[in-house]
């Protein structure tokens, strides 16, 4: 990690806090909030240590090191460049002329770059080596992010992977428990290549042999959570963007090859037949994980660089890292998903969608049912196939990162004729889906022409909420947006008693007033002024073959979190907060300078 410091040192790019901060909470505490300001640092803890065992750690902890577009430029490089000299390879034809044909063998001859090389002796990585019962977990300052973590987690671990017959090899991000010294969680989701290798050794009765880097190049985290084809090394796309191979040394105890340039390596091997409940876990998705049964690596080995950084995350509420990384990748892949749906123009993943649950893309329209063909394309493809929610538009619309103009094209096209409700497989991290990694998917056609005026009557939001309060008092508060378009949104929030579906039939004679109506909890922080997070909430939240009721022209969300009263037999997970005592003495201390309008607005 020595170069991505000194990199992002040159570039106004990273605070460095020398004050002792603790692993269980504090440092995490810190980079959280830090991501969520206009201008983000990436930040290099000097000091960590181990309240609870007394410990203190010479070795320092960066985190955000991908927490600005211009860290990603940095570390990746130019995305849209990139994207370019992708769909110029997938474009390429049969050279003629004879400058074809060099042009032709310079692109072939840099492709020889993507094999990642094996070296032979030892790697900058095993400058120290520590086997058995001397490699222990507990010397490295792993971090416990949230209180009601099932205990800390390693969260930036390259995982390297190989099939049974060796021919394959994979590269992936997943979070690894720590359950003591020597016994280390594997989050293997269902669609991962490591998975499937899991699966083939399991078949045959042997262990698997897994090596986990941290830190080294940024570069290999990107590429770790790539969205490539099963069966891509991701250590091909370091080469093909980096122009270099990524250079490999063997591990000590298992045979899977690893960076040289990585700061740890931990080694070890999976028994397939055993199993562990792992989590809860603060997600991505701003909740918790729910305990599950997952595979555990019993490690061999752990060897380091003498002098190492180690490299964590932290994730939760958006925005986060993963907002700037997740930019690239939908810039650098778009080429790809191209060649799946050809007539794609754009495509852009909000950060508060969470990626996999909101999408919206702008294709060209060239016939009826056009835009319906694209959502079943979508839902066919790779981690396109998880997404809950995608809006199509025309390609007459505003750019897509352009949010007011964006949505109020959306929502001048908005015709319940053109709303497909389908089911399929969702993110195994979705929990409002009835069952496990199966749930409702909805698909907005917007590439028509504006709809008619459907004739409602505008409110006041002072005067729709009287009106509402005169039916029923679950009510709290209420906001409307958009009230200039064809299809204003009414978001109101309640106090859950009943099914919401029986708030909207008492509900029924006010729809002379409203179009869209979302239903919130007035609760979990939740602020009906809040668009940001209201958007986060609400695409977390429901399944729209169960949370969308629609009667004549107006069309209703409940957003509001499940349970019994839904019929909804899985554990709802809680939000991931930060614990108050622990923001409050960061603020006391002067680690952290925020107010009370910036806990609300990222509802900390």
């Amino acid at each position: 990690m020595e170069r991505a410091i000194e990199l992002l040192k040159k570039h106004n790019l990273l605070k460095i806090i020398d004050e002792e901060l603790d692993i269980y909470l504090e440092i995490p505490h810190v980079a959280y909030v830090e991501v969520k300001k206009e201008n983000s640092k990436a930040i290099l803890f000097t000091n960590p240590i181990d309240k609870r065992n007394g410990k203190k750690f010479d070795i320092p902890v960066l985190m955000n090191v991908f927490g600005s577009k211009k860290a990603v430029e940095l570390f990746i490089g130019q995305a849209d460049k990139i994207a370019k000299e992708i769909e110029s390879l997938l474009k390429m034809k049969p050279p003629v002329t004879f400058s074809e044909k060099l042009s032709t063998f310079g692109k072939l001859f840099a492709l020889k770059n993507t094999i990642p090389k094996k070296l032979k002796g030892k790697g900058e990585c095993q400058q120290v080596i520590k086997l058995a019962e001397e490699a222990k977990l507990s010397d490295l300052p792993i971090l416990t992010t949230w209180e009601k973590d099932g205990g800390p987690f390693i969260t930036m671990g390259q995982v390297y992977t190989t099939s049974l017959n060796g021919e394959m090899k994979n590269l992936g991000m997943y979070r690894l428990q720590v359950y003591d010294d020597n016994t280390l969680g594997m989050h293997w989701q269902i669609h991962k290549d490591s998975n499937h290798f899991f699966h083939e050794y399991k078949k045959a009765g042997k262990k698997m042999p897994v090596s986990i880097g941290i830190g080294g190049d940024p570069m290999y985290i990107w590429c770790g959570q790539a969205p490539l084809p099963i069966g891509i090394f991701e250590l091909m796309l370091y080469g093909f963007v980096k122009n270099k191979n990524a250079q490999l040394v063997k591990s000590i105890t298992n045979d899977i090859y690893v960076p040289k340039d990585n700061d740890f390596i931990i080694e070890g091997f999976v028994d397939t037949s055993k199993m562990k409940i792992e989590g809860p876990f603060g997600d991505h998705t701003g909740y918790y994980t729910l305990e599950e049964e997952y595979p555990f690596l019993e490690v061999s080995a752990i060897t380091h660089k003498k002098k190492p950084t180690y490299l964590a995350t932290v994730v939760g509420k958006p925005p986060l890292e993963d907002k700037y990384m997740g930019f690239a990748t939908e810039r650098i892949f778009l080429p790809l998903l191209k060649t799946t749906a050809p007539d794609l123009i754009d495509y852009y993943m909000p950060e508060n969608g969470v990626f996999h649950n909101l999408i919206i893309a702008k294709i060209k329209t060239l016939y009826p049912g056009h835009a319906s063909q694209m959502m079943h394309a979508f839902w066919g493809v790779g981690q396109m196939s998880f997404v809950k929610h995608a809006i199509f538009v025309n390609e007459d619309a505003p750019e897509l990162t352009e949010h007011d103009e964006i949505t109020r094209y959306i929502l001048n096209r908005i015709d319940i004729d053109d709303m497909l409700v389908s089911k399929g497989v969702v993110d195994a991290l979705d929990h409002s889906s009835p069952k496990f990694a199966v749930g409702g998917k909805l698909g907005l056609d917007c590439t028509g022409k504006e709809i008619e005026e459907l004739g409602i009557t505008l409110l006041s939001d002072e005067e729709l909420f009287d009106k509402i309060s005169n039916i029923t008092d679950e009510v709290k508060s209420l906001k409307q947006y958009y009230t200039d378009t064809k299809n204003p949104i009414t978001v109101i929030s309640v106090d859950k008693k009943r099914n919401q579906k029986h708030l909207f039939e008492d509900l029924k004679p006010l729809y002379e007033y409203i179009k869209i109506l979302v239903i919130i909890d007035d609760a979990n922080q939740n602020d009906v002024n809040n668009s940001y997070m209201l958007i986060w909430r609400v695409v977390n939240n429901i399944d729209s073959n169960r949370d969308l009721y629609i009667d004549s022209n107006t069309i209703c969300i409940d957003g509001t979190n499940k349970n019994n009263l839904d019929n909804f037999k899985r554990r709802w997970p809680g939000d991931v907060d930060c614990t108050k005592e622990v923001i409050d003495s960061l603020k006391q201390r002067g680690i952290i300078d925020i107010d009370e309008e910036f806990e609300k607005r990222f509802q900390l």
